[in-house]
């Protein structure tokens, strides 16, 4: 693996504050890439902000809510404005809110799933599919999940599984013009604590129990019996965004100890 994969690539990565993105950010520019840093969090894109800079490498942040297409766009036009071109996009917004069987979610939770876990990838590739179109040149890599073979989930599992398909769809149509679009799909990530919380409202100990039983069933169907690393995810992405991935569009990859979704 060359040290400088992304040197003179100018990257937007969504979901950075934090997790697999904040990861993937860092990766990218210690690999030589500047940074558009996107997330919701003004003091969390900061503070990775900082850290990329602190390293050595270049970045700029952007705080904005992409369950929005005006939110998608302002990203797209930031990453402009600072370098002139996008060459690759990394669509990590997402995951679940909650973890319980498909009967207990309201309408309104469902609802809130697929805003969550849906819309913020459709928005952020219709933003910039048509500046890498331009370029005539563009690797996107989205984010899916195994979630969308599992239990307690459902909501979010039909969003994601949107992540897949979409991917697939989007790689056929893009391909005359020299864009990639491939997704990579986490299993069992180990996290840590969330900066900012998905839920941030108390779990009853029936919503603790939903969730235990969740990852004991991912565990379960993992061949390596682990639990995977941001580290490992963020490779795989930034394999996919490289130019080394220059013969793969339309896939997606399963990060996630054997199992698929």
């Amino acid at each position: 693996m060359g040290d400088k994969r992304f040197a003179d690539k100018v990257a937007l990565v969504t979901g950075a504050a934090q997790g697999i993105g904040r990861v993937t950010a860092l990766r990218l520019a210690r690999e030589g890439a500047k940074l558009l840093i996107v997330d919701r969090s003004a003091e969390h894109n900061e503070n990775v902000r900082a850290e990329i800079e602190a390293a050595g490498g270049t970045a700029h942040a952007l705080a904005v809510d992409l369950e929005t297409f005006e939110g998608a766009q302002a990203s797209v036009a930031a990453a402009l404005e600072a370098y002139g071109r996008i060459d690759v996009a990394v669509h990590n917004v997402g995951g679940t809110i909650w973890s319980k069987p498909f009967w207990e979610y309201q309408p309104e939770e469902m609802e809130k799933e697929i805003r969550r876990s849906l819309w913020p990838t459709l928005w952020s590739c219709r933003a910039v599919i048509p500046v890498m179109m331009r370029q005539k040149a563009g690797s996107i890599v989205n984010v899916g999940s195994n979630a969308t073979r599992g239990i307690y989930r459902v909501p979010y599992s039909a969003a994601k599984g949107g992540v897949h398909a979409m991917t697939t769809c989007m790689a056929l149509e893009l391909a005359e013009h020299g864009i990639r679009v491939n997704a990579v799909s986490p299993g069992a990530i180990d996290n840590g604590t969330r900066a900012i919380p998905r839920n941030p409202k108390p779990l009853s100990d029936q919503e603790k129990q939903w969730g235990k039983e969740m990852y004991e069933d991912i565990l379960a169907g993992t061949p390596l019996r682990r639990m995977g690393t941001q580290e490992e995810v963020a490779a795989t992405i930034c394999f996919f965004a490289s130019q080394e991935a220059g013969y793969i569009t339309g896939q997606t990859c399963f990060v996630a100890g054997g199992t698929i979704g």
